[in-house]
């Protein structure tokens, strides 16, 4: 009996996963690849969304932990809004407009 219950866990497992992948647009793999990246630099304090250089911290002026914390937040945000634009333009099936948000995403998280 136990051997027909994995037989069947088996068999919906596998007709789950076809159709899954069946609904996968032209980038989702990549997606899916840029948000394990994430995912796994969230212990690595060096690793993650990065901003543009402030004109004040061209002229020498130190940040200070609010402003550190507040650019971090922004870059978070903009990564998290880039790669939603890409999960939408994969679903729509823009899979060349899809590439670009995900590289744009890539650019903030400094993994070209």
């Amino acid at each position: 009996m136990r051997s027909r219950a994995n037989i069947v866990w088996v068999v919906a497992t596998t007709i789950f996963a076809s159709t899954v992948s069946a609904l996968a647009g032209p980038c989702t793999a990549d997606i899916s690849q840029l948000e394990n990246t994430i995912r796994n630099s969230a212990t690595n304090p060096l690793a993650g969304p990065t901003g543009q250089q402030t004109i004040a911290a061209q002229l020498g002026h130190q940040p200070t932990p609010d402003s550190v914390r507040q650019a971090e937040e922004q870059a978070s945000e903009k990564v998290e809004s880039t790669l939603s634009r890409a999960k939408v333009l994969d679903a729509q099936g823009r899979g060349a407009e899809c590439e670009r948000a995900l590289h744009e995403a890539r650019l903030l998280l400094d993994k070209p």
